[in-house]
């Protein structure tokens, strides 16, 4: 019986004597709640774990989303979701680096020469930026490094190239040496020495990328670079197929992989070119499920039609280039080339006076064979001549100068436009070589 009664009590406290020092404080804790609650219900105070009004949110939903329209191949969405981001956190490099590695790759779906350099200027923004925010982070140096790459090809940068790409190189080793390991800075350094004609160097660092992490798609990338720029074009197909795997959407890859199937390509065994077409119809196909209007993969099919002999084809493909980018002059000028190499010289000749010369609405239309009452009506301004317009300059002077007649008088022209090269490329004997038969041709009818 005494047992049971112990354990009756055992959880019972024994009665104290009453503390008044502890009543004080219970009294002051019922007033301070009192207040509290008073508070809460007027709503000077929020309740805790209510949503707020307007939801915000947060830097890792904005970078989710970002990687996302980086994986289906919608760089432009990408650009501008990192761009929130870094509004909401501006002072995150990493943030910066990121944004400025797509604006680069961009720049490769941009049709003119203007567009891509402005492109690279504000990738080249956000790399500095990068390194400004994270002085001795490797990736951020990594990146610049990639991006001061780009931007120093010659058809960009002129002058400023070497220039350029030596900031590149510089940029690189300050990656490595912040952090040997850093795969991204041994892949774009490997980048950087193709663009140096340093080809046994550009291979040792990329093999220790690949060695370091092969599930980056920037490593396979460069690596089918490097192969590609020693003409191992079906080793550098396969490298850009591994890039493929990681990153499946990404219309650079698929536009290199046509580029390296085409350069395989038997112009007589018309076969051999129907990979390339399917790399090209490829990137149609992504743009079209993103409805992105971008005429580069049409230029692509165009030329590749044009290198099989398939004039018509590559006639259709080339318009409806032009009519994805009705206002470019250079689309002109490709869609001249097109013609030349499709041996449809009476459309080259328009499309070249476009691109080079500036053409009216009435023309523009013409060119592009449009219904002038119902489709964009343009005024084209044309290019002036430098690296990147010249090989349209001596091929309009070719074409006029072959379809010379007395009726016509296209010698002339011809004349006038191939003076201009010769002047402006009189010490590169490769240009001299070309265009001297045209001239030929007109100083036999006395021109």
């Amino acid at each position: 019986m005494g047992t049971l009664n112990q354990k009756r009590y055992i959880f019972l406290r024994q009665k104290k004597r009453s503390d008044p020092y502890r009543v004080l404080i219970v009294l002051a804790l019922l007033v301070a709640a009192l207040f509290l609650l008073r508070d809460v219900q007027s709503g000077a105070i929020e309740k805790p774990f209510m949503p707020t009004a307007t939801p915000t949110r947060t830097v890792n939903s904005y970078q989710l989303e970002a990687e996302t329209y980086f994986e289906i191949g919608d760089l432009n969405k990408a650009i501008e979701s990192y761009q929130r981001t870094i509004a909401v956190q501006p002072d995150n490099a990493q943030l910066y680096a990121e944004l400025a590695r797509i604006q680069t790759y961009s720049s490769s779906l941009l049709t003119t020469t203007e567009t891509r350099r402005q492109r690279l200027q504000e990738a080249l923004d956000s790399a500095n930026k990068a390194v400004e925010l994270a002085p001795d982070d490797s990736t951020a140096h990594a990146v610049r490094a990639f991006v001061l790459d780009w931007n120093a090809l010659p058809q960009l940068a002129g002058d400023q190239a070497p220039s350029l790409l030596v900031q590149a190189e510089q940029e690189a080793v300050t990656a490595i040496n912040l952090d040997p390991r850093n795969t991204l800075a041994l892949a774009f350094y490997a980048e950087i020495l193709v663009d140096q004609q340093k080809w046994n160097q550009a291979e040792q660092y990329i093999l220790q990328a690949l060695e370091r992490n092969p599930n980056l798609m920037d490593v396979h990338r460069v690596h089918g670079y490097v192969l590609e720029s020693t003409r191992q074009y079906r080793a550098a197909i396969e490298a850009y197929q591994r890039a493929l795997e990681i990153t499946p959407n990404m219309p650079l890859l698929w536009l290199q992989i046509g580029y390296n199937y085409r350069a395989l390509a038997n112009p007589s065994v018309p076969a051999q070119f129907d990979p390339a077409l399917e790399a090209f119809s490829k990137v149609v196909e992504i743009n079209e499920r993103l409805g992105i209007e971008d005429p580069v993969p049409y230029t692509q099919i165009a030329k590749t039609y044009a290198q099989m002999g398939e004039g018509l084809v590559s006639s259709r493909n080339a318009r409806k280039a032009l009519q994805l980018g009705p206002t470019n002059p250079d689309m002109y000028g490709q869609l001249g080339v097109i013609y030349f190499q499709a041996r449809n010289y009476e459309g080259a000749i328009p499309a070249f006076q476009c691109a080079l010369e500036g053409c009216d609405a009435e023309v523009s239309c013409e060119v592009r064979q449009c219904d002038f009452e119902n489709d964009v009506k343009v005024t084209i301004t044309g290019l002036p001549l430098d690296d990147n317009t010249v090989v349209y300059y001596y091929t309009y002077g070719s074409v006029l100068a072959g379809m010379h007649r007395p009726s016509n008088g296209y010698c002339a022209k011809a004349m006038e436009i191939l003076g201009k090269v010769r002047t402006a490329y009189s010490g590169d004997a490769l240009i001299l070589s070309i265009i001297q038969p045209s001239e030929e041709i007109c100083r036999s009818y006395g021109y």
